[in-house]
């Protein structure tokens, strides 16, 4: 319910839209909060903290307003928590009876050590003395989500996962304990410079390639990753044809950096359809090493995704092919769906429907073992290498012969762009936070929502890392 400010009119804002909780981005405590609608559909999230003073942060830029992008999902808590409720949100994760989704994704950090220096990364991979957990220690953790309501989808994620050798035994080892959809989070330079590797993960059991791609120039790469990287992602993306194995672009997007390089990535995804099966935009999230202050300046909310993607492809995508993300807070994630026809054009599958209840691609609240299985087979679908298919028969009726045609095409040259806002210190919204259904699994086989493990205040302090 939006509620007028005092002295306000309708047509007058500032409005509230909700009210909440967050963190002091300095001390980390918790502290009220709200979302306040400004002129030109601007939303922030305003707190006060008694010790370091007040906050405002921009959490969303124009239309689509948010008043009219999406209902918030009925909770479905988790089936199996694993701590109980003490300090409250966000100090109980693991997850407690408190949190309002079940897990969709999982992340098995299965190392910290990296072979760059990105000065972006929300997790400071590289810096650790952390060992890398042991095979009996990952067979743990499998176990536990099996326990915790799985089996789900797994990330293997770091660090840079690539750089354990004995990689392809995780993923036979989840792969035997009942697990099923494996992708790998990487910034590719192994799978580029190792002939063999990638054919190596495919036949243990790897579906997916999820990769860093933050651009098309290397000006962007040597700015985001410290080095040129263009022609090794190039490299990946051949490697992943070859073999078969479906490819995740996944651009860490950062104002003035590249924000405005998001058509050239849309394009060059669409040219290797089908070996490219989605390109994913993450905003940059200011966690980890990425701790520079921000200003409102130094935000990229989602409908200005929308409308930079609009305007850089030329019309190709339109603002109203995104939906928001099934099973999820509205403001944290969205989806377009297409599927590329035999000219060249694209046949959007989404439209946006003003406050419509989506079930998207991932976990709905309502039924959420079967909405896993959704969101499993969703995934497999779309980010897994297509097999091809072959009709026995076209029957000789032109509706029908068109209609197995489009079938044909959509198994094979699906392709999406989605998206999530991951949330820090400065606009973390404890009732978005709640929504969550990505996990990273800790250390002792918690389950910890994402934007709470990578919680990162002013000065470096953090809850769980």
């Amino acid at each position: 319910m939006v509620t007028i400010l005092p002295g306000e009119s309708w047509m007058n804002e500032p409005r509230i839209f909700s009210q909440t909780q967050s963190v002091c981005p300095v001390c980390l405590k918790v502290i009220p909060a709200m979302e306040v609608i400004r002129e030109n559909h601007h939303v922030y999230l305003e707190k006060t903290c008694p010790d370091h003073g007040s906050f405002s942060v921009i959490t969303w830029r124009g239309e689509p307003s948010l008043e009219t992008w999406g209902m918030k999902n009925i909770p479905a808590h988790p089936d199996h928590p694993f701590t109980n409720l003490n300090y409250g949100c966000p100090y109980d994760c693991g997850l407690c009876p408190d949190h309002e989704q079940q897990p969709c994704c999982v992340l098995l950090e299965v190392t910290q050590r990296c072979n760059l220096q990105c000065p972006v990364c929300y997790a400071s991979a590289g810096i650790s003395k952390r060992m890398d957990p042991s095979i009996d220690t990952i067979r743990f953790w499998y176990q536990r989500l099996m326990e915790a309501g799985g089996p789900f989808n797994i990330q293997l994620s770091g660090g840079e996962p690539s750089l354990r050798d004995d990689l392809p035994e995780i993923i036979r080892i989840g792969k035997q304990m009942g697990f099923n959809f494996f992708q790998l989070n990487t910034n590719g330079i192994r799978i580029a410079e190792e002939e063999g590797f990638l054919e190596t993960l495919k036949e243990a059991g790897l579906n997916t390639v999820y990769l860093q791609f933050d651009g098309t120039e290397d000006s962007i790469y040597q700015r985001i990753r410290g080095k040129p990287l263009f022609d090794l992602k190039k490299k990946v993306i051949e490697r992943c044809q070859n073999a078969e194995i479906g490819v995740v672009l996944v651009p860490t997007v950062i104002p003035g950096i590249n924000d405005w390089n998001l058509g050239e990535i849309i394009h060059y995804a669409i040219s290797h359809i089908p070996v490219v099966r989605c390109v994913h935009i993450q905003p940059v999230c200011y966690s980890g090493r990425m701790m520079q202050k921000p200003e409102n300046k130094d935000r990229l909310t989602i409908p200005e995704i929308f409308r930079k993607v609009e305007e850089q492809t030329n019309g190709l995508i339109k603002v109203d092919h995104f939906k928001p993300g099934g099973g999820q807070h509205p403001m944290c994630g969205f989806q377009a769906n297409f599927v590329l026809m035999e000219d060249g054009t694209l046949k959007a599958l989404s439209k946006f429907v003003p406050n419509e209840k989506t079930e998207g691609c991932c976990c709905k609240s309502i039924e959420a073992s079967a909405s896993r299985i959704k969101a499993q087979n969703f995934v497999a679908k779309t980010w897994t290498f297509p097999e091809k298919i072959h009709l026995k028969q076209r029957n000789p009726e032109p509706f029908f012969s068109e209609w197995d045609h489009f079938l044909e095409r959509k198994k094979n040259y699906q392709f999406t762009i989605s998206g999530m806002a991951f949330q820090d210190a400065w606009n973390l919204d404890l009732e978005r936070l709640r929504s969550c259904y990505i996990m990273i699994v800790s250390p002792e086989g918690n389950l910890v929502p994402f934007c709470a493990c990578n919680l990162t205040g002013e000065s470096g302090n953090s809850i769980y890392r």
